[in-house]
């Protein structure tokens, strides 16, 4: 048992508390084609292979790497959000057991962060959506802290904010090896991958994950187990 125990949780929102259930795909395959991009092909099938790899990541980054434009990286960019806002006020719901752990850890006085690769705007309606503005001690996006993922900027913000003591008593959660990087990147001591979401136990093992779970329930398990 470590003596210097957990005081902050930084939990990923689509594919690790929230369920995804391909609305990131969906959004993805309305923006390309909001950008002139064949609905079939080789091109096409580039930009879906980009997206699975950079899941997790801030939306207007994959963008912009993606179309080299500023101007359809924008473009693509709010065609994103406006597809990702509709179908997750059309319904949206927790990762199973999502709650509930939320709410074991912090009464277990351990605080939580809910962030995400998307814009603020999205990030409050999903939130909204959810019924969710009052369940974490934290929520933020790229623009709250500077820069998204793969960058330490969210998580390193949240120990700012939430006055955690060392970046060593932090804990952090995703479904993608950016999330992992994210949390490495930061210094946090446990970086754990969970199954709930877009990658799978090989690439968030080969990313560095500290731990792989099988969804948000094990990991607040893992937390809480250190405090006996």
């Amino acid at each position: 048992m470590s003596d210097k125990q957990i005081e902050l949780a930084v939990l990923d929102m689509a594919g690790t508390t929230v369920a995804d259930d391909g609305l990131v795909e969906r959004a993805f395959e309305a923006a390309i084609t909001a950008v002139g991009i064949p609905a079939e092909g080789a091109e096409r099938e580039a930009a879906r292979k980009f997206v699975q790899e950079t899941m997790g990541q801030s939306k207007i980054w994959c963008f912009r790497t993606l179309l080299g434009d500023e101007e359809r990286a924008q473009r693509a960019n709010r065609a994103f959000e406006a597809a990702y806002a509709e179908f997750a006020e059309a319904g949206v719901s927790p990762i199973p057991g999502a709650v509930e752990a939320i709410s074991a850890l912090r009464a277990a006085g351990i605080k939580v962060a809910l962030t995400t690769g998307f814009s603020k705007e999205t990030q409050t309606k999903l939130l909204n959506a959810l019924d969710w503005n009052e369940i974490a001690d934290l929520t933020l996006a790229p623009s709250d802290a500077g820069r998204g993922r793969p960058f330490p900027d969210m998580v390193l913000t949240a120990v700012l904010r939430l006055e955690a003591d060392a970046v060593d008593r932090v804990a952090v959660l995703g479904d993608t090896s950016s999330d992992i990087a994210t949390g490495l990147a930061a210094g946090a001591r446990i970086v754990a991958g969970t199954l709930t979401g877009a990658h799978d136990e090989e690439q968030l093992r080969a990313a560095g994950a500290t731990h792989v779970v099988p969804s948000i329930t094990e990991f607040a398990q893992l937390l809480l187990a250190e405090r006996g």
